[in-house]
């Protein structure tokens, strides 16, 4: 039976009158038929017995974050290979190669973003990444999937999380660039859940305009829920694929499928694992994985105290020195899981704990219908964060990776000419795209101009369908030396 626009209606109004949010319908009648049909849509997209209760929990009250009794650093492998070690990289690199080479190995990237930060116009994923071809993020990925895939002689699995925001941008940009040469069979993207903003003072859901609600993702750890919800899941365990890579849409040079990292979590039977970046200084604003109750668990860098922060080791090294850059390999089964064990209801069903954020979020005046834009937070975001489900694993383990090889983030915006320069932006991911290639150049007997800083004298690309190692470039026709201020795309 076909559900008409009068039933839709009746069944948001109920809805929405049950929590005392029918507000969000004031201006219905006025609208026409296809803005009904956009706001009607947006409200059946929204769990509104959550949102009464999270209004309860997170909004009616703050939350507070309670030290945990007992914190540890976690231990960790080593991106270096050191002799107490080698024996089990070899084996865990053989291990992960059959993983791939045995089509079990899929990758994931969360892409709900869009470029505003950068001053770009469209999906994060779409943003020019590359120093010399301004490849977009997207192409980035699509070629280190097309070296994978030939090297191993199978198909990659690709999963894109967008946004409502941005999703139907996401899809025409992969069609306009020929789903980058890869099947299209293998790549699916669909959208995250959605969550409104809450007046901070009112309570009531915050309206953006008369036929819509002041919406945002529900975080990164509604990632986990939106591949069961979407068919992800199904589709993977359909194609035999047994685990996941995660990663995010913002870094060009991210390993997305790396045989160590992967076999290593394999070995140790690992539900979810992750990658740490050394910390630089104790309160880099990186959070910190640490063992809590005999768990893996990552606590914020604004929630581990300062004394915790800055303790180091005999040797001097910093001891909570694991910083989480969201960089993931996860059992398919164990996402499954997460979204079909019981809950604190009894009902089966996805649960990771939420986080409030008080944000200015702009939304029209229910009396006037007038643009409002705050100066001052006045509003509850609510969002989850994927590493939450790391406490909820039966092991997890931590492989150190290194910044150079393969973390280039971009999130800031540059700096203007004459300012300190910003941190994970477009120029510093450049930077450090030039010195990846030119310690990859140099290891294959190339001679490379530096600086007085040692930093390149010059901007190098090497495309992924090129190398993703050094060893790559050991039959290649490289040259015998880099010119001072020289471009170069090898």
């Amino acid at each position: 039976m076909t559900t008409t626009i009068t039933d839709r209606y009746a069944a948001a109004k109920e809805a929405l009158d049950a929590i005392d949010q029918g507000h969000v319908l004031k201006f219905y009648d006025e609208l026409d038929e296809q803005q009904q049909d956009s706001l009607l849509t947006e409200i059946e997209g929204v769990d509104w017995p959550e949102v009464a209760a999270l209004i309860e929990t997170h909004v009616k009250n703050k939350p507070r974050f309670t030290l945990p009794g007992s914190i540890e650093p976690a231990p960790w492998y080593p991106y270096e290979v050191s002799d107490a070690v080698r024996a089990k990289y070899i084996e865990a690199r053989r291990v992960g190669d059959q993983l791939i080479r045995d089509g079990k190995v899929a990758v994931f990237t969360v892409a709900g973003g869009q470029g505003s930060r950068l001053g770009w116009d469209g999906p994060k994923g779409t943003f020019p990444a590359t120093p010399i071809r301004r490849l977009p993020l997207f192409a980035c990925f699509a070629e280190y999937i097309h070296n994978i895939q030939k090297r191993y002689g199978v198909a990659i699995p690709w999963y894109v999380m967008t946004s409502p925001l941005n999703h139907a941008d996401t899809v025409a940009f992969f069609e306009k660039n020929a789903w980058f040469g890869l099947k299209q069979e293998n790549i699916m993207c669909f959208p995250q859940a959605m969550f409104p903003a809450i007046d901070l003072q009112t309570r009531q859901v915050l309206m953006s305009a008369k036929d819509a609600i002041a919406l945002s993702p529900n975080g990164h750890g509604g990632s986990l829920k939106a591949l069961y919800t979407s068919g992800a899941i199904a589709d993977m365990l359909q194609r035999g694929v047994t685990q996941l890579s995660y990663t995010q849409v913002d870094n060009p040079i991210v390993r997305m499928v790396d045989p160590l990292f992967l076999g290593l979590h394999e070995l140790d039977g690992a539900d979810m694992s992750s990658k740490m970046l050394p910390k630089a200084y104790p309160k880099e604003k990186l959070g910190n994985i640490c063992v809590v109750d005999g768990k893996v668990t990552v606590i914020e860098y604004t929630n581990l105290p300062d004394e915790l922060a800055e303790q180091r080791d005999e040797d001097g090294e910093l001891s909570f020195k694991c910083g989480n850059v969201a960089l993931h390999a996860l059992r398919v089964d164990f996402v499954e899981k997460l979204n079909t064990r019981p809950t604190e209801t009894g009902t089966g069903g996805f649960a990771l704990p939420w986080n409030r954020a008080e944000k200015k979020v702009a939304h029209i005046d229910l009396d006037s219908a007038t643009p409002v834009k705050p100066e001052t937070p006045n509003a509850i975001k609510l969002e989850t964060f994927v590493f939450d489900a790391l406490p909820l694993c039966e092991t997890s383990i931590v492989y150190e990776t290194d910044r150079v090889d393969e973390f280039a983030p971009i999130k800031n915006a540059d700096t203007p000419e004459g300012e300190e320069a910003a941190n994970d932006s477009p120029e510093s991911s450049k930077q450090l795209q030039t010195e990846r290639a030119a310690r990859w150049l140099e290891a294959n007997r190339v001679k490379v101009p530096r600086r007085a800083d040692g930093t390149v004298d010059a901007v190098i690309e090497i495309p992924q369908v090129t190398a993703i190692y050094p060893e790559d470039l050991k039959d290649a026709k490289l040259p015998r030396a880099i010119e001072p201020g020289a471009e170069v795309l090898l």
